[in-house]
């Protein structure tokens, strides 16, 4: 299944480029690609990992904020 999710609050490039790193990490991610232009993280799941998606988000940078629109 895919989960696409705008992205807020991430201070640069280099940063999106190690959320993205971390998000394909997370067991049952097939799959991370984030746009720091759009600020869009697509993400392929085998199962239903957006709560640890989430609580990746929440202690990575502060002020950084998901929000799923599929």
């Amino acid at each position: 299944m895919e989960r696409i999710y705008v992205v807020k609050g991430l201070d640069c490039a280099n940063c999106a480029r190690e959320f993205e790193e971390k998000v394909s990490k997370i067991s049952g991610v097939t799959k991370a690609t984030l746009n720091f232009m759009a600020e869009k993280l697509i993400v392929n799941l085998e199962n239903d990992v957006e709560n640890e998606i989430l609580k990746l988000a929440e202690n990575f940078e502060d002020g950084l904020k998901l929000k799923r629109i599929k």
